[in-house]
């Protein structure tokens, strides 16, 4: 889709370079057990193929958090009240993003805060068009360290930070209680957060959405080396690595591998990395929550669930958050 103007002169780019990507997986391959950031899928065709994703049978937490969303947004948009600022984490296709901009009144601007630049910019030029009198003001980062946000022209009642879908999950508990703090700071005294959890279930129906049967989840994560392969010019072996999601009972989480299918040596800016045949390299988390659980993380980021919406048979959870 054409941008259209003024958002690329708009643009905050912070994308990573080539030499912080090339860090980051120096650093993970050298960890025992390996591992590779989750944060990295997402290049333009990693973000086409999470799309498909959401869309499979056994995926069953997009579908359950857009009706939720859809059942409980007159409530949302009563509390967060009109001339606010959104301001989301990974935005992504901006689906969830245009039920809530309608929902809510007269929103002052809205920043995106996206690692993919394809995808940001594809979300964004959609949403301006169909939002015209909403200041778009795009951020291409990572959200777990990103700039200070760009000003708006007009000022806002209140910021509501917005981190729909279950992507807080995809930190381990020390990790997801910095990026809430994060978002207390960036919200300000009297702002408010609106976050997606997925809720603690069913171990064989939270495994299923993690290995569809038309292996669109495992195209997902093998594009991942695709994209080092290209980007960093590493020699990663597309057909030499199999996907693998398993859920831990006691963890209360998917972890995602990538298993080597034999001893290979992969070599990655002039270092080389022996693999055993069927060692595994964790690619992604992703935590299930209890409400006391998630409770807990909330307090210790200095915020507190203000109010608390279940899909149907807890299969999704939306939290609405304030500052303690």
């Amino acid at each position: 889709m054409a941008m259209p103007e003024p958002f690329p002169a708009a643009l905050v780019d912070r994308r990573p370079d080539r030499a912080t990507i090339t860090a980051d997986v120096l650093a993970g391959l050298s960890a025992r057990p390996r591992t590779l950031s989750s944060k990295y899928f997402y290049d333009a065709r990693g973000s086409a193929l999470f799309e498909r994703i959401t869309r499979q049978p056994e995926y069953y937490l997009t579908g359950a958090e857009l009706e939720l969303l859809q059942q409980v947004l007159p409530q949302i948009a009563a509390q967060v009240g009109p001339q606010a600022r959104v301001v989301e984490y990974g935005s992504g296709s901006g689906r969830k993003t245009r039920l809530l901009l309608r929902a809510l009144t007269d929103v002052v601007a809205y920043t995106p805060v996206e690692i993919s630049r394809t995808a940001l910019l594809d979300s964004v030029g959609a949403l301006a068009v169909d939002f015209p009198d909403i200041e778009m003001l795009p951020v291409c980062a990572d959200f777990t360290a990103p700039p200070a946000l760009p000003p708006a022209r007009r000022p806002a009642r209140r910021t509501l930070l917005f981190f729909p879908g279950s992507t807080l999950g995809n930190f381990v508990a020390e990790q997801a209680v910095a990026i809430l703090r994060g978002m207390r700071a960036a919200m300000g005294p009297h702002g408010l957060a609106l976050v997606g959890i997925d809720l603690d279930k069913d171990p064989a129906v939270i495994e299923a959405a993690y290995n569809d049967a038309a292996g669109v989840t495992a195209a997902f994560t093998l594009n991942l080396l695709a994209r080092l392969n290209r980007e960093i010019g590493s020699d990663f072996d597309l057909h030499g690595f199999a996907h693998r999601a398993r859920y831990v009972v006691e963890r209360q989480r998917i972890e995602t591998f990538l298993v080597s299918h034999s001893e290979q040596v992969v070599h990655v800016a002039g270092h080389a990395f022996a693999f055993a045949a069927g060692e595994a390299m964790r690619v992604e988390y992703s935590h299930k929550y209890d409400d006391a659980r998630f409770a807990g993380m909330a307090v210790a980021a200095g915020l507190r669930v203000r109010q608390a919406w279940d899909a149907p048979g807890r299969m999704f959870g939306l939290r609405l958050l304030q500052p303690a």
